[in-house]
C-alpha cells in the first residue's frame, strides 16, 4: 500500500513521511532506516563535528540504504557560527540530492543548491516564512505547528490552522509538521491540504534511533501534557520534554530581570547529548513534542512507517468516504 502524493513524486520516495532533522539523532543509522522504510530519513549536518565528518557520515548513509534520503542544514544566528559554507559544500560535493534547510536568512545556502541541483524543502514556523521561502525559489516547506518539539516561532499557531492556511497561499508541495505520530494525523494533514508528514519525536521512539532506551521509554510514558514551553522571554521559544532541567530553566527565565545567560549553563547541546546517550534524563534539555502524549511503543522504522500508512488508508476509506451519501 502506498499514498501518491505531490511529495512523494517529488523526491522520489513511497510513502508522504519524512524524517525531520534532530541534533544528534540525525545520523545515518536513523536516516537509512526510515529511507529503506519508504520515508524520506534525513541525516543532521550539524551533528558531525566538521564539514569532512558529514562527508563521511552521507558516506556511510549510502552503505546503509540505497533509497533517496536528505541533509537538514540548520542555520541558526551565532556569534561564532560554524562554517556553514563547507558544510554546504560537503553536502553538494557528496551528491545529496535532497536538502531540509531551517532558520534564517537561508537564501544564499538556498541559491547554491538550487545551482547544483539539489531539491530544497526549508522548514517554516508561519505562512508568511511559507510564502517567502517559496518565492525564494524553494521547491518544497515543512511547516511547524504549535504542537512541534524545537522552534515553533511566537505565534503560537497549532497545525490544525496553520497548515490549511498555508495551503491557502502556498503552491508547491507542503509538509505538516509538529503533532504527527501515527496514521489518524497522515490523514488529517492531506484533508487539511499538506502532501505528507515530517515527523521527529515519534522516530525517537524506534528500534534504530541512536539514542538510549531509557530516554525511548521516557518518550512512551509521557502524554501530551509533559512538555515545558522555554526561552518565552527571549523570544526564542522552545518546546522540550518536561524534566528537572526544563523545570528549572522555566523557573529561572519567569524572574523579572532574567537574561538567557542566566540559563545558559543548563541548556547546552553537550549535556543533551549526554542525556541522550547515556539515558540520564536530567543531565540535560530532551527536546520533545506533544505527540508524546500518542506514542505507545517502539517500533522498528518499517513497522512505523507501514503501521501509519496502513491506518491513513483505513481512516481516509472508512472513516471519511463512508460518511459521503
Amino acid at each position: 500500500m502506498a499514498l501518491k502524493t505531490k511529495f512523494t513524486d517529488l523526491v522520489g520516495v513511497q510513502h508522504p513521511v519524512m524524517q525531520g532533522g534532530m541534533m544528534w539523532v540525525g545520523r545515518a543509522e536513523m536516516a537509512a532506516a526510515v529511507s529503506n522504510a519508504g520515508g524520506l530519513g534525513t541525516l543532521t549536518a550539524l551533528t558531525q563535528p566538521s564539514p569532512d565528518a558529514l562527508a563521511a557520515e552521507i558516506a556511510r548513509c549510502r552503505t546503509m540504504t540505497d533509497k533517496p534520503f536528505a541533509v537538514n542544514l540548520t542555520i541558526l544566528p551565532s556569534v561564532s557560527p560554524p562554517p556553514y559554507a563547507d558544510y554546504r559544500r560537503a553536502i553538494i560535493e557528496s551528491g545529496v540530492t535532497i536538502v531540509e534547510t531551517a532558520g534564517s536568512k537561508p537564501q544564499e545556502h538556498v541559491d547554491e543548491f538550487k545551482a547544483n541541483g539539489v531539491t530544497v524543502i526549508h522548514k517554516c514556523t508561519s505562512v508568511r516564512h511559507a510564502i517567502s521561502a517559496q518565492r525564494m525559489g524553494v521547491d518544497a516547506v515543512s511547516i511547524d505547528g504549535f504542537e512541534c518539539a524545537g522552534h515553533p516561532g511566537e505565534d503560537d499557531v497549532p497545525g490544525l490552522i496553520l497548515v490549511p492556511a498555508a495551503a491557502d497561499q502556498v503552491t508547491i508541495p507542503m509538509l505538516a509538521s509538529g503533532g504527527y505520530g501515527d496514521g489518524r494525523g497522515l490523514a488529517a494533514a492531506l484533508v487539511l491540504g499538506a502532501d505528507g508528514i515530517n515527523m521527529g519525536t515519534r522516530f525517537c521512539a524506534t528500534v534504530e534511533a541512536p539514542i538510549h532506551q531509557a530516554v525511548k521509554q521516557f518518550l512512551v510514558d509521557n502524554d501530551e501534557r509533559a512538555t515545558n514551553l522555554i526561552f518565552r522571554a527571549f523570544r526564542n521559544t522552545g518546546r522540550v520534554a518536561k524534566n528537572s532541567v526544563s523545570d528549572r530553566v522555566v523557573e529561572i527565565a519567569a524572574r523579572p530581570g532574567a537574561e538567557f545567560k542566566d540559563v545558559q549553563p543548563l541548556v547546552s547541546g553537550a549535556k543533551g547529548r549526554v542525556a541522550l546517550e547515556s539515558g540520564d534524563l536530567d543531565a540535560g534539555l530532551i527536546w520533545a513534542g506533544q505527540i508524546q502524549g500518542l506514542i505507545y511503543d517502539i517500533p522498528t522504522c518499517a513497522d512505523l512507517v507501514a503501521r501509519i500508512v496502513a491506518e491513513a488508508e483505513v481512516a481516509i476509506r472508512d472513516r471519511v468516504l463512508s460518511m459521503i451519501y
